[in-house]
């Protein structure tokens, strides 16, 4: 057997019973990592800008829609299914001659502003629900919990088709159809906001001081809720696309012609071997659409988690 020299200090391996290297240890690596982390830090800040300015861009577009259209969007104008690119048509056109890209712009104005307004007013309608909850508690809290809990248990999407299919298709019907789903998500979350405020010690010091409750939603419940509030609804503004798409595409949105991307790409289906670019195009300005704004929610959500 091989005889093993083993160092006084018991140490056994690469670099055993060497004396420990003078002087502070290198500092390269720890500031080649805060380097790094600081390069992350800028281009992710530079992402989310560039992603809220894009859909701030999206939203100009959809409220200039009507001027920036080159064609009328429910006249014919040209050859039926004629190419993109062809004869001044950028987008081609459809199967009754109408210009592709002008129907696009304008389908994605209604489907755009009416999906901000879904999403503000079940907000809002959400936000005064949890408030009035979550402040007062008691049977008050439990009897608008219990309402929204059996809003909650049901099929939203199914519910959003059988109110928009009995009240006939519409902009109205479809906007109070998808509105009368849309706020129990708000006001669960903002009451559980608003319980989480109302248990911290300043918040509490306040009522024991017998300050009143209106002052104390101002001073201190609002503020705490105001980013939530924000970031859950930037974060839905896709989803609420998409709902407000299907019940077009279903042929429960606004009655033809008007343009609608939903209906459209329902409507261009037949034609999708003939001229692909007729249910394509604004099924793809859908998808996009509603990528765009969940990227730009999670944008959201970092800015403002980033200042509080």
């Amino acid at each position: 057997m091989t005889d093993v020299l083993v160092p006084a200090d018991g140490r056994v391996g690469a670099g055993a019973g060497l004396p420990a290297p003078a002087g502070p240890a290198p500092r390269w690596r720890g500031g080649a990592r805060r380097r790094s982390a600081g390069t992350d830090t800028t281009a992710r800040r530079a992402l989310d800008r560039t992603l809220i300015g894009l859909l701030l861009l999206v939203t100009v577009v959809a409220v200039l829609a009507p001027v920036l259209a080159p064609y009328d969007p429910v006249q014919p104008v040209g050859v039926p299914k004629l190419a993109p690119f062809a004869d001044g048509h950028v987008l081609g056109t459809d199967q009754i001659g109408r210009d592709t890209l002008s129907r696009v712009l304008v389908g994605l104005r209604t489907s755009w502003l009416l999906a901000l307004v879904v999403t503000t007013v079940g907000l809002l309608v959400g936000t005064v629900v949890g408030l009035v909850a979550g402040m007062a508690g008691g049977w008050v809290d439990a009897v608008l919990m219990r309402t929204t809990e059996v809003f909650l248990a049901l099929p939203s999407m199914l519910v959003a088709v059988a109110v928009a299919a009995a009240l006939g298709p519409g902009l109205a019907n479809t906007f109070l159809a998808v509105t009368v789903v849309w706020w129990p998500y708000y006001a669960r979350i903002i009451r559980g906001e608003v319980r989480g405020i109302m248990a911290r010690p300043h918040v509490e010091a306040a009522r024991m001081a017998g300050v009143g409750r209106l002052r104390v939603m101002r001073r201190h419940v609002l503020p705490g809720v105001v980013p939530t509030a924000v970031i859950t609804a930037s974060l839905d503004v896709g989803n609420v696309v998409m709902v407000l798409a299907s019940l077009s595409f279903l042929g429960l949105g606004q009655p033809a012609p008007a343009p609608e991307l939903g209906s459209d790409t329902s409507r261009g289906l037949v034609e999708i071997l003939d001229a692909w670019w007729i249910p394509l195009v604004p099924g793809l300005v859908v998808m996009l659409l509603s990528l765009l704004s969940n990227l730009a929610g999670d944008a959201v959500r970092n800015r403002l988690a980033h200042r509080r």
